[in-house]
């Protein structure tokens, strides 16, 4: 058996995680909205039309904020069409998706949802077919108590209280061509300094969050962060990052490796950040919000046919990946590299949460709602990847794959809660063939012992989950002990393991 050695000391802290980076994003894409988490004249829904057995698997998943309205669907929503009375509201042309909005659900029906589901709202606003006024006026409308042109239409549309949105994303991936509203980086930058400026002075405790490259392959990453920020940098809290991740050649050990590249982009965008904090003379640190992140690349074909020969339904069946064992093994990893950069990413949001890309899926036409295969790692991390990131020294074997090199078999990390006294170690096996015997030592946690030992394992790395049987699924197993302060585990190939410790 190949052997890995890990020293956890809780003196080494990377930092504390940040809950916001266990949350999550609903766009009016498909049947996020219309058919997912809304569904009037259900059974399984509530007075006001939600799904109630999806609002109980999002507060298991405990995701502290949402992102919304988009997206892409944001750089063309008018605001003003979600509110007011549903009867009056406008249908409008979604030309991101192609689709037709009917505006049923808007911005205080989806405030309501996240009251219901226990989240807060990151809000986006849209910089690409409107402006500075535009973001303005929506901040006011949410955040303002009263005696104003949009604070009182509030008031007059049944909302008393303000929504009080903290985090305002200041447009969408507007580096992509495919972006409506597109702008250089030269204009986005001035667009964003000045449109930050102007909300700040109507609420000055908004956190702001500057667009950073749609991904990064983009061909003017990472000149867009270094150009954007040196106008933005001064008045903005964080940067996006957006990424999404496929098997598209069907190779498992290289697919397990683009966490890899996750870490390398995370790492890149630092740089770039620190470069305007430099020219700057700056003491202000940026941070990151990693607000589009998932798997991605099963549904594309299906995706182009709608949109091309099918457009303007509502709600059509858009982005629908179904997720198989590999895939949540995939996530595990992205969410321990989020973790690994804690010091630097605040947020993060995986895309998305209902049927869109997401680990909830609801049938067509009012049947049961059900968990794909990534919901499981995603739900475990948050619920156990609360406190303290800790920075391990880790000892593995590594390996190269089709597209990477020097791989480690184990990535992992651990979380340290100390208000629980509980320390929760996160790990993957990336190695495809061959078990792997992990020691950790963590003598500076006198007292702590097993708690339990949780894993995700397949046989079939293409398992998948469905409304009617679940394949994948998290287990307790026998496969740890704890003795003189060393914790001993044996991770079997491609498999996630959760090793919970409690002081005694």
């Amino acid at each position: 058996m190949k052997k890995a050695t890990m020293v956890i000391d809780r003196a080494f802290k990377v930092a504390e995680a940040d809950k916001r980076i266990y949350g999550s994003f609903i766009e009016h894409l498909g049947r996020a909205v219309y058919d997912g988490i809304y569904q009037p004249g259900n059974p399984l829904s509530d007075e006001d039309g939600f799904r109630k057995d999806v609002i109980e698997m999002v507060k298991e998943l405990q995701v502290p904020i949402v992102r919304y309205p988009g997206g892409n669907f944001v750089s063309n929503f008018f605001w003003e069409d979600s509110v007011g009375p549903v009867s009056e509201r406008p249908k409008r042309l979604e030309l991101a998706w192609r689709s037709l909005e009917t505006n049923e659900v808007g911005m205080n029906e989806f405030s309501k949802w996240l009251k219901k589901a226990g989240c807060d709202m990151m809000m986006a606003v849209n910089l690409g077919t409107r402006g500075i006024a535009d973001a303005c006026n929506l901040l006011e409308y949410c955040n303002h108590p009263s005696g104003t042109k949009y604070s009182d239409l509030r008031i007059k549309h049944g909302v008393k209280e303000p929504h009080n949105v903290k985090v305002w994303c200041l447009g969408n991936e507007m580096d992509g061509p495919w972006q409506l509203g597109h702008k250089t980086m030269k204009e986005y930058g001035r667009l964003a300094e000045e449109t930050a400026k102007a909300m700040k002075l109507i609420d000055p405790t908004i956190e702001l969050v500057s667009c950073g490259s749609s991904n990064i392959d983009m061909p003017t990453f990472p000149e867009w962060e270094a150009e954007t920020l040196m106008s933005t940098y001064d008045y903005v809290d964080y940067i996006s990052m957006h990424n999404y991740y496929g098997n598209p050649t069907n190779d498992t050990a290289d697919y397990l490796a683009v966490s890899n590249d996750m870490d390398a982009f995370i790492r890149s965008v630092a740089a770039a950040c620190d470069y305007v904090k430099a020219r700057k003379r700056s003491k202000k640190t940026m941070y990151m919000s990693f607000d589009e992140w998932n798997v991605w690349f099963h549904s594309n074909a299906a995706d182009d046919d709608i949109m091309t020969n099918h457009p303007w339904q509502v709600a059509p069946p858009l982005l629908e990946d179904i997720y198989n064992f590999e895939d949540a093994l995939v996530v595990g990893l992205l969410m321990i590299t989020l973790l690994k950069h804690a010091d630097r990413v605040k947020m993060a949001c995986l895309a998305q949460l209902v049927n869109v890309i997401a680990p909830i899926m609801t049938e067509q036409g009012g049947g049961k709602a059900w968990k794909q295969t990534i919901y499981y790692p995603f739900m475990l991390t948050s619920r156990y990847g609360r406190g303290t990131v800790l920075q391990p020294v880790v000892n593995t074997p590594v390996h190269d794959t089709a597209g990477h090199g020097d791989v480690t078999d184990v990535e992992t990390v651990a979380v340290w809660n100390e208000a629980e006294e509980e320390l929760n170690i996160f790990a993957v096996n990336r190695n495809i063939g061959e078990d792997i015997e992990l020691k950790t030592d963590i003598r500076s946690l006198e007292g702590y012992e097993l708690v339990e030992h949780i894993v995700l394992e397949n046989g079939d790395m293409k398992a998948v989950n469905s409304a009617a049987q679940e394949l994948v699924a998290p287990k307790c197993v026998d496969r740890s002990t704890c003795e003189a302060g060393c914790v001993t585990s044996v991770l079997k190939p491609a498999t996630w393991s959760l090793i919970r410790l409690k002081k005694k």
